[in-house]
């Protein structure tokens, strides 16, 4: 299948969710609140979070099984995925126990939620804990599909969860209740369908016999020569990612936390056409690495252009006309508060998306390490700044902080690619 109908898929599998997105998340404020569905966004974003405790093997399953595949080593994929698929099941269950250990003290504390909310945030919490292990599971799941590069599979299953990921909170305020826990029992009820179906079909995909296969301790390591280095990063990035809005919600309490959350989700999802077609790229370069190395580099170089020629006129419209879609889609006064935070991270976004491109590359190289390193020194700086700029403008001093973080990022990510010879 070419990079090109890859692409394609990957950015149907995502971008048809949000269209639904786009009529569901005025609907869900209107019925439940600013205060509770803020607190449904870092749902969302914990659920997210936890899932990383793949501990990366999802990123490096898709790396190892697009290598054996090219190498013609197809007999030593039964034990590197069910190896691989074990260890996921084991840490997803850990990192469900985390977060249900965890909620108490976010639905009481940590998050600043009202006090006739936090009963209701508290059953949410422990019930996005039951999903963790499915996610985690999951994820390993679709990296194997990526590695055959079955994007068409993997993107159905995406529609699928994202359409349940905005439409099931809606369909139960309409037909049943506007408790989030009930909102997020459906969420994760969709999550458990999702795995199934994954299984399924990387099942079809994987050689016959595969599920006998025996853990591997050699395996084992490779996968976490890897993966431990994907770990890093997949718990730091998403902290930088996620870190703002859990900052608002603590300084300056979980009714403004929606000012910022709302639009930040909205324009980050602009990220699906980079997204779209680094996970198409990635197994792309990871094959040609070991085969052609100036054909990744031309293969790179073209990505790059495609990135950024797609992006620049949707930042600059974003930035240009935030207060304006913003006063149409949810209102003046949301508007009032939110236009200037959209129109800083418009310039994030692009800076951002085009990131996606040396970031893949990078990995593709089998180099995790470089990545994870630059995100511990991007954290280190980045949380200090947060504080400062919030407590110098607020909502819009985060906005100025992610923005000046990514930006960082890219020039760092750009950097690196280059030395990796693309």
């Amino acid at each position: 299948m070419s990079l090109r109908r890859n692409t394609i898929w990957n950015l149907v599998g995502i971008g048809l969710p949000l269209l639904l997105a786009a009529v569901t998340i005025p609907y869900l404020i209107g019925q439940v609140g600013l205060e509770a569905f803020g607190i449904l966004t870092l749902v969302w974003a914990l659920i997210g979070y936890f899932s990383l405790f793949d501990f990366g093997l999802g990123r490096a399953l898709t790396q190892q099984v697009a290598a054996a595949r090219s190498a013609g080593l197809e007999a030593s994929l039964p034990v590197l995925v069910k190896t691989g698929l074990w260890f996921n099941a084991g840490t997803g269950l850990a990192g469900g126990m985390v977060l249900a250990a965890m909620a108490y003290p976010l639905a009481h504390r940590w998050l600043n939620v009202s006090l006739p909310l936090q009963p209701d945030t508290l059953a949410a919490l422990l019930i996005a804990a039951l999903g963790i292990p499915f996610t985690t599971a999951t994820t390993g799941l679709r990296g194997i599909l990526e590695a055959y590069e079955d994007f068409r599979s993997v993107n159905l299953l995406r529609m699928v969860l994202g359409a349940a990921n905005f439409g099931l909170p809606a369909l139960t305020v309409m037909f049943l209740s506007s408790s989030l826990a009930w909102m997020v029992a459906g969420l994760i009820a969709a999550r458990v369908v999702v795995f199934w179906l994954h299984a399924r079909m990387a099942h079809h995909k994987l050689p016959p016999g595969w599920m006998k296969a025996s853990f591997s301790q050699e395996k084992m390591r490779g996968l976490l020569g890897f993966g431990a280095w994907m770990t890093v990063s997949n718990i730091v990035s998403p902290l930088m990612v996620t870190a703002d809005r859990f900052v608002i919600s603590g300084v300056l309490g979980a009714a403004v936390v929606a000012y910022y959350t709302v639009p930040f989700e909205a324009l980050v999802r602009v990220l699906v056409i980079p997204g779209a077609l680094t996970a198409a790229l990635f197994p792309r370069l990871t094959i040609l690495m070991a085969n052609d190395a100036a054909g990744a580099g031309r293969l790179y170089r073209k990505c790059l252009k495609i990135v950024t020629a797609a992006l620049l006129p949707v930042c600059l419209v974003i930035g240009l006309g935030s207060r304006w879609g913003l006063s149409l889609w949810l209102g003046e006064d949301f508007a009032a508060h939110s236009w200037a935070v959209v129109s800083v991270m418009a310039a994030g976004l692009l800076l951002n998306g085009i990131a996606h491109v040396p970031f893949a590359a990078i990995q593709a190289a089998g180099d995790a390490r470089t990545t994870a390193c630059l995100h511990l020194a991007e954290l280190a700086l980045y949380i200090p700044l947060l504080f400062f700029c919030m407590q110098a403008f607020g909502i819009l001093g985060a906005a100025m902080a992610w923005t000046a973080r990514v930006a960082v990022d890219f020039l760092a990510l750009m950097y690196f690619a280059r030395l990796k010879g693309y």
